[in-house]
């Protein structure tokens, strides 16, 4: 697999430990099941955390700008940048959340970010996942799954957002060209319970693209176990804020 620094390319192993920074309001936060009411606040210092990872080893930066996700529009673009001149030499850095125009995909890849997840615009348009697939590489566009019941959902998992079953979403989204997926149970995220191995399971059953896992990870045995099933990578957050997982020994690991 392909990652770029900077815009130079180099090859990565298959399977990817993803750190996840979660923004609000300028701190790193962790949500619980995606709710703003609950919310745990971890660091005011968001380009110190993101050292912190780089220096561990990590090879891939996940960043969420929660804010964006809410509104619509990203809110966080400025301490993104710091984040990729930062560490952007070193480690390749996703970008998500409100990210629902080509625009703001452009903008987002044009800043440094090695690639853009869409989520909310892209259930809503898969053509719109296509044409960001054919402006910018399968490499630099991901789609997120965030998923309830089911349902692969949009609108920042508000209540009340609609959703599609999470196959056909993926499919559809596979039939525009969309390469990679990050697949969030939204009820397991936060809580440190274990991944939805069943949803994972489903999901790359259907042998339409590359699975990264998100919600739930709390142990190197899950990320075992996740690895296993056939995802191309795990997305981890609370655990390694709580330290139940030590980035560089899972990363040896």
């Amino acid at each position: 697999m392909l990652k770029r620094y900077h815009g130079e390319a180099r090859v990565t192993s298959d399977f990817q430990i993803l750190p996840a920074i979660d923004l609000r309001g300028g701190r790193v936060v962790r949500l619980e099941k995606g709710d703003f009411e609950r919310e745990t606040a971890f660091s005011d210092d968001p380009v110190t955390v993101a050292r912190s990872f780089a220096d561990a080893g990590a090879a891939w930066l996940h960043v969420v700008d929660l804010d964006g996700a809410r509104t619509g529009e990203p809110a966080h673009s400025a301490m993104i940048g710091r984040i990729v001149e930062t560490i952007g030499d070193r480690v390749a850095v996703e970008v998500a959340g409100g990210l629902r125009t080509e625009a703001s995909v452009a903008a987002a890849l044009a800043a440094g970010a090695t690639r853009a997840v869409v989520g909310t615009a892209a259930l809503r348009d898969p053509a719109l996942a296509g044409r960001l697939v054919a402006a910018h590489g399968p490499d630099r566009v991901a789609v997120a799954l965030d998923v309830r019941d089911g349902l692969a959902l949009g609108d920042g998992w508000l209540p009340g957002a609609t959703g599609i079953r999470a196959e056909d979403a993926l499919t559809a989204l596979a039939d525009h060209g969309v390469a990679t997926f990050e697949a969030t149970a939204i009820d397991r995220d936060g809580l440190l319970g274990g991944p939805d191995l069943e949803l994972l399971t489903r999901l790359v059953a259907l042998g339409r693209g590359r699975v990264i896992a998100s919600g739930g990870v709390a142990s190197v045995e899950d990320i075992r176990a996740v690895r296993e099933l056939g995802c191309a990578g795990a997305i981890l957050g609370r655990a390694l804020y709580e330290g139940r997982i030590d980035l560089a020994s899972a990363i040896g690991a």
